[in-house]
């Protein structure tokens, strides 16, 4: 069964090779989270720490990731701009603006972040994502500097030549609901992932990589990291700085994304555990998906299209998923015991939303090593109704978006289990 809208690879249609039928999923055996190098399985906490989680991390970074890159010191460039601004419904907050540094190699990169934070009940909570499009088309605040970095072209949106335009202002405000949060005590980070690797095929020689000694072009080692590992080091760098601030609550920085950025937040949250809690929204493969589920986007399909992402090895996997040492679930239980929430859109089946809660329920053993519930049910939920316990899931009405439903999810399940 195909998708009455299916992608593109080379100009052919993915149509013909794309399942969507249940009954057409292979039968498959997930490799064991709780399992060491000798394939003997933990049963402690302390033993996962010790044994299981950096044996299983290994294999993360070898086949699917790329090695974790290094911590560099961060820098502010220039001023702090800081700013008191009404929000729409006579939400009052401050706007803060910086130019990071990251590094301090001649050739080091900057990243512009951009803060809304709540007037009151601080030092407050912080959901950091990284945007696709630059800071300026978050939020329809003229305030806001427009990004100088290239930035994608699309037919929806007013670039022109790959450059920011005034007219591309708060174009993808619809997924960044400032107000609501801000009123509820939340701050909003954000930064462009384009600052550090600009998110095309030949981006590599243009990212940090370079200013950190990596390798920019020519055939690459098997385990070198792509622009996935990149935005995740980009996201821990922003922390360094964000846990400087004393409005900010250092232990409850909640690192968020969305399709490729939602794939990021997993892994920065496996390379970064300061980072309190981890939500992913509609990942798909390479995501939070179950990468041997041959439902929707595949590995082959994945690696084809976007080949800078993953380390190269991931691609050797196309058509032989099965074979992987690790998958998607191994992922989720970095998290572990941290709280972790994975949310699905019911008509994004391209990211395969059952392979996602699939994946939940596969990785809850390693909450259950802290006595903690995880998912709590190996039931598929009904549409708008959120489950779990220190693993959160949902799957709402719509396609292949972030919408103010799924923060309104985040922030309830924040509110929950990072309360003080």
């Amino acid at each position: 069964m195909a998708a009455s809208i299916v992608p593109f690879l080379g100009g052919v249609s993915l149509a013909a090779e794309t399942n969507y039928d249940e009954a057409a999923v292979r039968q498959y055996t997930l490799p064991d989270i709780l399992a060491g190098p000798d394939g003997t399985a933990v049963t402690n906490a302390e033993a996962w720490r010790e044994i299981a989680r950096p044996h299983q991390f290994k294999l993360l970074e070898t086949f699917v990731y790329g090695r974790r890159l290094p911590a560099v010191p961060v820098s502010v460039t220039g001023k702090v701009d800081r700013a008191d601004c009404m929000l729409a419904g006579n939400v009052t907050a401050e706007r803060i603006q910086a130019t990071i540094k990251l590094g301090d190699a001649p050739d080091a990169l900057t990243t512009d972040v951009l803060l809304y934070l709540p007037k009151s009940a601080r030092p407050a909570p912080v959901f950091l994502h990284l945007n696709f499009r630059g800071n300026h088309a978050e939020y329809p605040d003229p305030g806001i500097r427009l990004s100088t970095a290239w930035v994608p072209d699309n037919k929806a949106t007013p670039e022109v030549e790959h450059v920011a335009t005034e007219a591309s202002r708060g174009t993808s405000s619809r997924g960044w609901p400032v107000e609501s949060l801000v009123s509820r005590g939340f701050c909003l980070a954000t930064a462009y992932c384009g600052d550090v690797f600009p998110d095309r095929a030949d981006g590599r020689p243009s990212s940090a990589l370079k200013s950190l000694g990596r390798p920019v072009e020519g055939t690459l080692p098997p385990d070198e990291p792509g622009g996935i590992a990149t935005w995740a080091w980009q996201l821990s760098r922003i922390l360094d700085w964000l846990i400087t601030l004393p409005e900010v609550d250092p232990t409850r920085v909640i690192v968020v994304g969305h399709s490729r950025l939602g794939k990021t937040a997993l892994w920065a949250g496996a390379c970064d555990e300061r980072f309190a809690m981890v939500v992913s929204n509609d990942s798909g493969c390479g995501g939070a998906a179950l990468s041997r589920r041959n439902f929707g986007e595949t590995v082959g399909a994945i690696t084809s299209r976007f080949p800078h992402w993953f380390c190269p090895a991931f691609a050797t996997y196309a058509d032989r998923e099965t074979e992987l040492p690790c998958d998607q679930h191994t992922l989720l239980a970095m998290t572990a015991p941290r709280p972790l929430y994975v949310a699905s859109a019911v008509d994004d089946r391209w990211a395969d939303p059952r392979g996602e809660f699939l994946s939940c329920v596969a990785a809850e053993p390693a909450w259950k090593l802290f006595g903690l519930d995880g998912l709590g049910t190996r039931e598929y939920p009904a549409i708008n109704t959120p489950v779990g316990h220190s693993i959160g899931y949902h799957v709402r009405t719509g396609r292949h978006d972030l919408l103010p439903y799924d923060w309104q999810q985040f922030a309830d399940f924040a509110d929950r289990l990072l309360s003080k």
